[in-house]
């Protein structure tokens, strides 16, 4: 009886070392603030998967940059530096221009578009990822990318010599065409660019704006949302493939739902932004007629351009736009 009594003990010690050696815990790295909606959205992300998996896998979140630097996220998830990481994807056109896509001016207008092509887009993403050795979980839009100016604006050609914050080879191709100046202004600097002239227009999400405060440096708002870009939350293929196949499954009904969340955010978020904007005093308008179809002459000349770079997909996701 004795000796029955130490093997169960013996059995049940094992059990317990089995089960905290089979329990993973994984890093995943972003370079947005605790305050942020995508990192909030992150950190119910990873609290769902630690319930969800009875523990199986933990995920500790490491934000506002202090694991990688942004511009450092994605490689590092690719060479297993890090198991997880969220980077914007629009961030990697110069590695293939189809990474680009959900911020090209006017091809997705609209948190509903942007689904729309997204839709089309997601199956070229996961090629490209593949051969990359990232597996994409989930992606969110950012509210939608809107035009701020100092003065008012009833057509393109008022843009025309506006010194216009150039932050992407694309916004500033968009800046050239409507016949503004662009101008390379990190983020950061964009109230004090403002305050002293160095820029009087930029193109960026509502939610920035209430953020900085852009009532303090400037006057309008016009909402095109000409574009939504998208941040994608991944995980290393070798560290996603050592899951056993049940945990995986459940991270991956976990995403489903934190995209949901997080697209429900995006929309939310731009509405209360934009009233935020409104409420301290901005003028919050809608385009005029006249500024839209300049916009649309110019978003088509961007469209085709980089169609063009971008190939057959390329043409593919233009083409599902028009449907």
């Amino acid at each position: 009886m004795r000796n029955l009594g130490k093997q169960l003990i013996a059995a049940l010690v094992l059990a317990g070392l089995s089960g905290a050696a089979s329990a993973e815990t994984w890093n995943l790295a972003t370079g947005y603030p605790d305050t942020n909606f995508h990192t909030e959205n992150i950190r119910w992300f990873a609290d769902q998967v630690e319930k969800e998996t009875g523990g199986a896998l933990k995920i500790v979140v490491h934000s506002g940059a202090s694991m990688f630097k942004v511009a450092e996220l994605k490689r590092a998830l690719r060479t297993g530096q890090v198991q997880a990481a969220e980077f914007i994807l629009s961030s990697y056109g110069n590695e293939d221009p189809i990474y680009e896509a959900d911020s090209i001016p006017f091809l997705a207008v609209g948190a509903q578009e942007a689904k729309q092509l997204y839709d089309a887009q997601k199956p070229m993403l996961e090629k490209r990822f593949q051969k990359e050795g990232i597996v994409s979980l989930y992606q969110v839009i950012w509210p939608g990318n809107s035009l701020y100016t100092a003065n008012p604006i009833t057509r393109v050609s008022d843009l025309k010599g506006v010194k216009m914050r150039g932050q992407t080879p694309i916004v500033a191709r968009l800046a050239e065409l409507t016949g503004a100046v662009p101008v390379n202004v990190q983020f950061v600097e964009v109230p004090q660019a403002f305050a002293t002239g160095v820029i009087t227009a930029m193109i960026t999400a509502g939610s920035n704006g209430a953020e900085t405060q852009a009532w303090e440096y400037t006057k309008y708002y016009y909402d095109i949302s000409a574009y939504h870009p998208r941040n994608v939350v991944a995980v290393n293929a070798r560290a996603w493939k050592a899951l056993p196949e049940d945990v995986r499954a459940k991270v991956l009904e976990v995403a489903k739902r934190a995209e949901a969340r997080g697209w429900e955010k995006a929309v939310e978020l731009q509405k209360t932004s934009t009233a935020t904007l409104a409420e301290h005093g901005m003028k919050v308008e809608q385009p005029s007629p006249e500024l839209l179809s300049g916009f649309k002459k110019i978003g088509d000349q961007i469209i085709a351009e980089w169609a063009k770079k971008a190939g057959p997909d390329g043409a593919t996701l233009v083409q599902a736009m028009k449907k």
